[in-house]
């Protein structure tokens, strides 16, 4: 996904990262924010989520996993993290960042500025 920097009233730097079309229903695409990935979510009721794209458990891809709901399942040993928090569904524990996201249009704006309650790796 190509990006281009815009800035927000709250000074956040977001970057536009395609269109909402650009992301399949119940699918994800991936930005490279430098050394590492983000997933970036949309639900069957065209929600879109950003998380890091590293399961919480041993660092599966999360991209690659099955969206259900407002959860993905991890490709690798199907743990469920919630796609607006990151947190890992009970009993499992952990935690991927999650980014904050908006909409413009139909533009996808992200901001790579992870949001606060997960650590950021």
């Amino acid at each position: 996904m190509q990006a281009a920097v815009d800035k927000n009233a709250d000074s956040s730097e977001w970057i536009e990262i395609g269109h909402i079309n650009d992301i399949p229903k119940l699918g994800a695409r991936v930005v490279s924010a430098g050394d590492f990935n983000i997933a970036v979510f949309r639900t069957d009721n065209d929600e879109i989520f950003a998380l890091r794209d590293e399961c919480p458990h041993k660092g599966g891809p999360l991209s690659q996993g099955i969206v259900h709901g407002k959860k993905v399942a991890c490709p690798l040993h199907d743990w469920k993290i919630h796609l607006d928090s990151g947190e890992a569904v009970e009993p499992d524990e952990g935690c991927a960042a999650s980014y904050p996201v908006r909409i413009d249009g139909d533009a996808v704006y992200l901001s790579l500025t992870p949001k606060k309650g997960c650590p950021n790796k």
